[in-house]
């Protein structure tokens, strides 16, 4: 028989874990956390289970919403350079954006980090975008998990997931009444939000640019500060025209482009008509598509290309007034007919600018 390993005065901080360091962190985004509070919210961190108030929150028929989703593969572009301050915003955008657009209100948000050898200071950073992002979302950062777990990530490596739970009246609730004729209004995105950065990663490649290069698409940023730029948070955005009764529908532009996701929230029978020269597509996007020498369809297929949001409306013109009473651009991009593809684009984008 093999010799037994001995395991005399053995500690789990000397198998790779640092029960510490996770109690350090803990403190550390306590007061973060703390600020992310809103009506509904019981307690705090620490506890073996979060609690919420749907009466508090001033609810009176609720249907809850629960979505869940990561970042992706660019958290590789915040470990390989360091930049850990947003792919938090990130992962709570990729969870409340998908919240909002079935007319829910993000009540709670819980994360998970999982490493293999917790950096207290680089967790807190992505800790603090999660309570940064929960805060303009009105949504409460109530818990979480952070799990150290030697060997199974490389050395600095880390990965990310969210849940976010919301609530809706159930007469609320979207995608409702998307008939024809209804006005198809998008919201631009900041960039390339967090979808496609498999691809993005080979084609920054392809150019030959370090991380550190300037930007060709961004004047005055670097390549990975450019391409970490956060997903967009529309939370407020899509609930106030929502109150106000103006939308049928909303569509999360992710993975899958605008032919993947607005087809999600027409009823059958029904078709989105996009005219492809509606909208400024981001030089970010012309970039990749010519570094990358990617077809216009595959670009359109794996990233959002300048359109974070579709807002499905019966008032187009009070929607756009609106958007410009806060500031905020809305390009009319098509309309909702009858047919029986989901999904007809007029026309090819504009990646050559």
């Amino acid at each position: 028989m093999p010799d037994s390993p001995d395991l005399s005065g053995a500690s789990y901080r000397e198998a790779g874990v640092d029960i510490e360091a996770g109690d350090a962190l803990v403190e550390a985004i306590k007061p973060a956390a703390r600020a992310t509070d809103r009506p509904g919210t019981m307690g705090g961190l620490g506890g073996f289970g979060a609690l919420f108030d749907l009466k508090a929150a001033g609810f009176t028929d609720p249907v809850l919403v629960s979505c869940t989703d990561g970042v992706g593969t660019k958290l590789m572009l915040a470990i390989e350079t360091g930049q850990h301050d947003t792919v938090g915003v990130d992962l709570v955008a990729m969870c409340v954006n998908d919240l909002v657009v079935q007319g829910a209100q993000p009540l709670f948000f819980l994360d998970y980090l999982a490493t293999g050898r917790l950096a207290v200071e680089d967790a807190a950073r992505v800790i603090r975008g999660i309570a940064a992002a929960c805060r303009e979302s009105g949504c409460a950062l109530v818990g979480g998990e952070t799990a150290e777990m030697p060997g199974m990530y490389a050395p600095g490596h880390y990965d990310l997931a969210g849940f976010s739970v919301g609530a809706a009246e159930r007469s609320a609730l979207l995608p409702a009444k998307v008939s024809e004729g209804d006005t198809l209004i998008a919201l631009p995105s900041s960039g390339v939000h967090s979808n496609g950065y498999s691809l993005v990663r080979a084609i920054a490649a392809r150019s030959g640019l370090g991380w550190d290069a300037p930007a060709p698409f961004a004047p005055g940023e670097t390549l990975a500060t450019a391409l970490l730029r956060p997903t967009r948070l529309y939370v407020r955005t899509v609930l106030a025209l929502h109150h106000e009764g103006l939308l049928h529908g909303c569509a999360h532009i992710t993975g899958g482009g605008l032919p993947g996701n607005l087809p999600r929230v027409l009823p059958e029978g029904l078709t989105a008509i996009v005219d492809a020269g509606s909208w400024p597509v981001p030089p970010v996007f012309a970039w990749l598509a010519r570094t990358g020498n990617v077809a216009p369809e595959e670009m359109l297929k794996v990233f959002n290309c300048g359109i974070g949001m579709v807002l499905v409306t019966p008032e187009p013109d009070r929607v756009m007034a609106a958007l410009s009473a806060r500031g905020e651009t809305g390009h009319r991009i098509g309309h909702v007919a009858r047919g029986v593809e989901p999904f007809v684009l007029s026309g090819t984008p504009d990646f050559t600018n």
